[in-house]
């Protein structure tokens, strides 16, 4: 789940790392997820005359139209800015976690479409967070029943390519530690450090030997 990049170039010249709002998309399109799934698992386990159902239907269908709407930015966004490099990864692994990538953007875009056309052609509203209602379609059971069907094939897409990305994104952080996980992350500025080290050194120099620094 990559977008942009960051204006911190390696030494030969290629960037380190996605920049700001690249990473701020990601980041918000993931806290999404984790939040538009569960609204969707305790809504249809709740009776259909519970007061809370529709409530959590609405929140479902909100989060899931914003991911729409960070998907299409971060593939704008992705077209005027390239990816960074994802280092000395062996060709296979790099072509492997650019498809997850890819297929996750499909997936993204793919799972809200459908969760919008199935409730429009099932005779439901659509809201967005009780602001707007989108448009509705002539009720229609076979097309509803066919969106029903992709958005359940998404859910189950969505879960394996998940899975998947944050195994990725675990490996490369603990077991390789090859940076590729840092590009999604803000970057560690250690001026602060530099400056403060030599001012210890120069102060422990300074004192007569035997006599704690204070």
């Amino acid at each position: 789940m990559n977008d942009t990049v960051v204006r911190h170039p390696r030494a030969d010249g290629t960037p380190r790392r996605y920049n700001g709002p690249a990473q701020a998309l990601h980041w918000l399109t993931a806290a999404l997820m984790l939040a538009v799934l569960p609204l969707a698992w305790v809504g249809t386990s709740l009776a259909r005359e519970a007061p809370a159902k529709g409530t959590y239907f609405v929140l479902h269908k909100s989060a899931g139209l914003t991911i729409l709407a960070l998907a299409v930015a971060r593939l704008a966004w992705r077209l005027f800015r390239p990816a960074p490099p994802e280092g000395d990864l062996p060709r296979g692994l790099a072509l492997t976690g650019r498809l997850n990538q890819w297929l996750l953007y499909a997936v993204l875009l793919i799972m809200p479409v459908s969760g919008y056309l199935l409730s429009a052609y099932g005779g439901r509203p659509t809201p967005y967070f009780w602001l707007i209602n989108l448009p509705s379609f002539e009720k229609s059971p076979e097309l509803h029943e066919l969106f029903e069907r992709v958005h359940l094939l998404g859910q189950w897409a969505l879960y394996v390519l998940v899975a998947l990305h944050v195994a990725g994104a675990l490996w490369h952080l603990v077991v390789r530690r090859d940076g590729v996980f840092d590009r999604m992350l803000p970057e560690q500025r250690p001026e602060a450090c530099k400056v403060r080290a030599p001012a210890l050194a120069d102060e422990a120099a300074s004192q007569p030997l035997g006599r704690p620094m204070t």
